[in-house]
């Protein structure tokens, strides 16, 4: 009899704390946060112009941070919008970026599937925005301001609080775009670059159910 009892007792708690955590992803909450990240990619570089053009593939190692907000519109499903500032330095044959800073703006998209007091989601962003990197090019040096869009997806695992905090770690297969003139001695030539990344964030989300009168 006492072991049926402990049993009950194990399923009213663990029935009583699927429902305590699974609220966090209910329709009508918010989810506020931000998630800071590391990751290297290679860049598939193109030129075009008065000379003969080529194709270089930097190494480039980066770090950034990602705030955002977001309104669950139906249970476990969440839109929001969100900012990506990234830093990063490269290396390229010949030539070196001394400075390279993004931000990118734009909405993101996350699916949950709570268990316990845990869920695994899926996430979708897209970005548009503006880079500025200074550039040498053997002993001239030139500041380019850079228009770029970027996707990206993947999945990601979070651990939620008894409060309404999540820790959460995310890997994300990114992509990006982007393209510009430059101008070195009377030179002109056309670069796109287009960067295919993995990359692996940690971060802490909020989830609150607003204000309420």
């Amino acid at each position: 009899m006492k072991i049926l009892k402990t049993i009950a007792l194990f399923i009213f708690f663990g029935m009583a704390t699927q429902m305590a955590f699974g609220q966090f992803t209910d329709r009508g909450r918010f989810i506020l946060g931000t998630a800071v990240g590391f990751a290297t990619n290679t860049s598939n570089v193109s030129y075009a112009g008065e000379v003969p053009g080529g194709v270089e593939e930097p190494q480039n190692t980066q770090w950034n941070i990602a705030p955002s907000i977001g309104y669950f519109l139906f249970d476990n499903f969440t839109l929001g919008i969100g900012m990506d500032y990234t830093s990063s330095s490269e290396k390229r044959v010949g030539e070196e970026k001394t400075k390279d800073a993004d931000l990118l703006f734009g909405p993101f998209a996350r699916y949950y599937f709570p268990f316990d007091d845990k869920a695994i989601f899926l996430q979708a962003n897209f970005g548009f925005g503006n880079s500025s990197d200074n550039l040498t090019i053997g002993t001239t040096t030139q500041n380019i301001n850079t228009n770029i869009l970027a996707v990206g997806a993947g999945p990601g695992f979070t651990i939620f609080s008894n409060d309404g905090i999540g820790i959460e770690a995310l890997v994300k297969y990114n992509y990006a775009r982007s393209k510009f003139d430059l101008d070195v001695n009377g030179v002109k030539t056309t670069t796109t670059t287009k960067t295919n990344q993995i990359a692996l964030s940690l971060g802490i989300q909020v989830y609150f159910s607003g204000l309420r009168k």
